[in-house]
C-alpha cells in the first residue's frame, strides 16, 4: 500500500478492506485540489458550461470501479492516481464539446523536455496565458495590457514543454516538488530548479513593464 502520513494512512487501511466511508472521506481530502486542477486546464470555450465539480465526480466514479487496483499498487500516492483519472476526464470532457484532440496536458510531456510540433499553443500554454493574465491588476491601459499579454504568450512559448508544465503543476495546481517530480518522471531537485528558471524567465519578459510579474498573478 502506498506510503501515507495518517491520519489518511488509517483511512487508507480501511477503504482497503471495503469500507466506503473512509474512501470518501479521501476522496474529500483531495476534491478542492483536484477541482482547482480541472478549472485551470479547461479550455476557455467551455467556461461557463463545463462545471469543474462535474468532471471531478465523473473521475470519482472512475474510480470507483478500480478502487482494488489502486491498492494493489506499491508506491502510488493516491492523489495523483486521482489526479490522472481526473485528466482523462477532462481530456474526454474537450473531445466531446470541442471535437478535437486535446493534450492531455501533463502526461504527455517528452524527457527530454523538447517542445513536440509546430508554432501552435499547446493546451498548458493556453491554459498559463490565461491564468496569468486572467486576474491581472495593471499594465493599466488597454494597449500596455494588451502588449504584456502578447510579451508573456512568447516567454511561455520559448519555454521547454516539460518547464510549462512544471510553471502550470507548481503555480497553479500548487503541486509540491515532490509531486510534480513523481507526475513528470523527474528528480524533485530537478523540478524546483526548472520552476524557479521558468518562472524567473516570464519576470524577465515583463520587466520593464508596470508591475511586471507581480501584476499578472493567479
Amino acid at each position: 500500500m502506498p506510503n501515507t502520513p495518517a491520519p489518511a494512512h488509517a483511512l487508507l487501511q480501511q477503504a482497503s478492506v471495503g469500507d466506503s466511508a473512509a474512501w470518501g472521506a479521501l476522496l474529500e481530502e483531495h476534491g478542492e485540489r483536484l477541482r482547482r486542477m480541472v478549472a485551470f486546464r479547461l479550455d476557455p470555450r467551455l467556461r461557463g458550461r463545463v462545471d469543474a465539480a462535474d468532471v471531478v465526480q465523473d473521475a470519482y466514479l472512475e474510480a470507483a470501479h478500480h478502487r482494488e487496483a489502486y491498492f494493489r499498487l506499491s508506491a502510488v500516492p493516491l492523489f495523483l492516481w486521482l489526479r490522472g483519472i481526473v485528466c482523462n476526464k477532462l481530456l474526454e470532457t474537450h473531445r466531446h464539446h470541442l471535437g478535437t484532440q486535446m493534450r492531455d496536458a501533463g502526461r504527455e510531456v517528452p524527457r527530454n523536455g523538447n517542445a513536440v510540433g509546430g508554432s501552435a499553443p499547446d493546451a498548458t500554454s493556453v491554459a498559463l496565458l490565461a491564468g496569468f493574465t486572467g486576474h491581472a491588476a495593471g499594465p493599466g491601459t488597454a494597449a500596455a495590457g494588451a502588449e504584456a499579454a502578447d510579451r508573456l504568450r512568447e516567454a511561455i512559448a520559448a519555454l521547454a514543454e516539460i518547464d510549462r508544465e512544471v510553471l502550470a503543476l507548481r503555480h497553479f495546481e500548487q503541486l509540491s516538488n515532490a509531486e510534480v517530480a513523481a507526475t513528470l518522471g523527474i528528480g524533485e531537485r530537478a523540478a524546483k530548479e526548472r520552476y524557479v528558471r521558468a518562472l524567473q524567465r516570464l519576470r524577465e519578459a515583463l520587466a520593464d513593464m508596470p508591475g511586471g510579474l507581480t501584476g499578472l498573478r493567479p
